[in-house]
């Protein structure tokens, strides 16, 4: 699972900040730009916490009121990873988990090779895996697209395309990528790196949903319409991949 990891130009960890690649939210004051303009950490850990729960509960079954640490059904095979790209957030959701031995958090920049393949294999071999079953990525698409690129965006795409069987993806749409411009230039910032010169924009659910059966070898297999946030959530599935672990 991954939530918005890619915040900062050139990488960074904290949303809004130019070259600060070794803070994290907590560094930054409560009236700093920064939090200004993405709101404070609390909410980011009860989206990237909260939301783990809530999925982990609903795919085991399980019912919410339940206060058990491994209440019954979690003896079932089902592990979530969930990764996002500061660890003061990794640390408060990890602090707060009710299921730390079946989700776990970690601290990771995606489009970081080096710290990507090593800490992703070494995840799965635990469990005799090559590739996940299932990808969710919630809001994710644009702040990869912005920091690094249509090159980036194409990358990280046919990433999750060979990392997952199942991908349940929600796209921000391109009156996003604007709002995030314009909040930029009225806190006085430069502009998002890439932005003015993306080639992929317009309709991104269609153009994300196009790469991905053209160039991925996805194919879509349900558009479930919109969120309370006006997105699009589409399922893909592989096309070559085959479930691991159903015997």
């Amino acid at each position: 699972m991954f939530t918005p990891p890619e915040l900062l130009p050139h990488g960074g960890s904290t949303p809004g900040a130019q070259g600060s690649q070794d803070r994290s939210w907590s560094d930054f004051p409560l009236d700093s730009p920064e939090r200004q303009l993405w709101g404070d950490l609390p909410e980011f850990v009860f989206l990237l916490q909260e939301l783990s729960v809530a999925l982990y509960q609903h795919l085991l079954g399980l019912q919410d009121s339940s206060s058990s640490p491994e209440p019954p059904g979690a003896d079932k095979e089902l592990k979530l990873l969930c990764c996002d790209i500061d660890p003061e957030l990794i640390r408060r959701a990890q602090q707060s988990s009710p299921f730390p031995a079946s989700i776990s958090f970690a601290s990771l920049d995606i489009m970081d090779p080096g710290a990507r393949e090593p800490f992703l294999s070494s995840f799965l071999q635990r469990f005799g895996r090559s590739s996940f079953d299932i990808g969710f990525c919630m809001s994710v698409t644009m702040w990869i697209h912005l920091n690094h690129g249509d090159g980036g965006l194409l990358e990280f795409l046919a990433l999750l395309a060979s990392l997952c069987t199942f991908l349940l993806l929600e796209p921000q749409p391109w009156r996003c990528y604007r709002a995030a411009a314009r909040r930029l230039r009225r806190l006085g910032r430069h502009d998002f790196e890439h932005f003015r010169s993306l080639r992929i924009n317009g309709d991104m659910a269609e153009s994300i949903t196009r790469i991905l059966t053209q160039e991925c070898a996805m194919e879509l297999v349900c558009s479930f319409g919109s969120t309370s946030w006006d997105r699009s959530l589409l399922l893909f599935r592989s096309t070559t991949a085959h479930p691991q672990g159903s015997d």
